[in-house]
């Protein structure tokens, strides 16, 4: 029971941690970035860009 009980601590931490890194991550504007690069390389790929 106990082991249990610190896997699911552990899990709801690293959710948490997730999270925060990724609103971090919006509110310095890097999703626009990423965004643009995924658009390029998918335009590369079929050969338009």
């Amino acid at each position: 029971m106990r082991r249990l009980l610190s896997s699911r601590k552990a899990g709801i931490i690293i959710a948490v941690l997730g999270l925060a890194m990724i609103g971090y991550g919006l509110y310095r504007g890097e999703a626009a970035v990423v965004f643009t690069k995924a658009a390029r390389i998918c335009l590369e790929c079929i050969g338009i860009g």
